[in-house]
């Protein structure tokens, strides 16, 4: 893209704060994990009232900055995430919360967490359990979410949602032309 992709403006915002304010309603706190962008995205991070995680080996790529923060979840007391990817738009308002209820419910059935679906595709955010964040946490720094999440498939529930933001992903100047404009 040439330029920070949780910082692109999305309808009045950026990538970055929209994916907190999304996240404000459903959470009683909102990390952000960093890399060598720390300084750029300190100011919305700290103005949106969320806490700043540094990822201090970025160049291990993204699952390693998830660990980080999930690592940071555990320190903090916390059981369960909804984990949002900054560098890509938010979603809708209602599909967070959608996705939380549903992992309450689908926890007490013995699930590890709930993953939106549209049009047969999964996307982001994921809610994820304690028994999940764990598997993240011991997996390989090269792995992938989605690789672990595919070594559990009995323990992750899907949530058919009417979204098509959690499949939103933008990797180039026209891809970003093209949802911006949808």
């Amino acid at each position: 893209m040439g330029s920070d992709k949780a910082l692109l403006s999305w309808r009045g915002r950026t990538f970055l704060d929209g994916a907190i304010e999304s996240l404000r309603p459903h959470t009683d706190m909102v990390l952000v994990v960093t890399g060598k962008n720390r300084d750029s995205l300190a100011p919305i991070i700290f103005a949106a009232g969320a806490f700043l995680v540094e990822n201090a080996t970025p160049e291990q790529g993204q699952f390693s900055s998830l660990q980080v923060g999930l690592r940071e979840v555990l320190n903090r007391g916390r059981d369960a995430a909804i984990v949002v990817l900054v560098d890509r738009p938010p979603a809708q308002a209602g599909t967070v919360g959608a996705l939380r209820e549903a992992f309450v419910r689908q926890s007490a059935e013995g699930k590890w967490a709930v993953v939106p679906e549209h049009d047969g595709r999964h996307g982001h955010p994921l809610v994820a359990g304690r028994e999940l964040i764990e598997a993240f946490l011991r997996a390989p720094a090269t792995s992938t979410a989605r690789d672990v999440e595919h070594q559990l498939p009995d323990r992750i529930a899907y949530l058919v949602v009417d979204d098509p933001l959690v499949i939103g992903n933008v990797d180039t100047p026209e891809e970003y032309e093209k949802l911006a404009g949808a």
